[in-house]
């Protein structure tokens, strides 16, 4: 873990212990490297319940919901796709704020109009409606994750800056 992960980790952390908060991870392309720097600080069990890894698309339909057909019309790298993965994440936890993140690290996989690099990740409250950004990150198979993660937490950061 990079130390700049660390230190989004560590400030999220304080940013989010006592106020009841309780966030869950749904990850494809990161496999479970968002829920690992969560978890990497002492008492993150108290705001931290759970974490997805659906790294296929039968992960995604079966533990988090995604309709079959979304998946097939918009394919797994999709903002449709990371909005159902948030809305299933929430709805199979106890948790308020989920963050979901899918995309094509490489350096094999990419779609028509999607190249290596291309990253949707998404943050949603439970009852509001989801936010989803697609990114365009550059560097091989190991940046792109890194990328993912530290823009996963720099975003849920933002989450908790933006409402009190």
């Amino acid at each position: 873990m990079t130390a700049n992960i660390e230190s989004l980790v560590k400030t999220l952390s304080d940013r989010i212990s006592g106020t009841g908060e309780v966030i869950v991870t749904a990850e494809s392309l990161t496999g479970g490297m968002i829920s690992a720097a969560l978890t990497s600080v002492s008492g993150s069990s108290a705001w931290f319940e759970r974490g997805f890894v659906t790294y296929t698309n039968e992960a995604k339909h079966q533990m988090l919901d995604v309709p079959q057909g979304i998946l097939d019309r918009f394919t797994a790298v999709s903002a449709e796709t990371v909005t159902h993965m948030l809305i299933g994440a929430l709805k199979h936890s106890g948790a308020s704020v989920a963050v979901a993140v899918s995309g094509i690290a490489g350096p094999t996989g990419a779609l028509p109009g999607k190249p290596v690099g291309t990253v949707f990740i998404g943050w949603m409250r439970r009852d509001e409606i989801a936010e989803v950004v697609r990114c365009q990150f550059d560097g091989d198979r190991a940046a792109v994750r890194e990328q993912t993660v530290e823009k996963a937490l720099n975003g849920l950061l933002g989450y908790f800056d933006e409402r009190p």
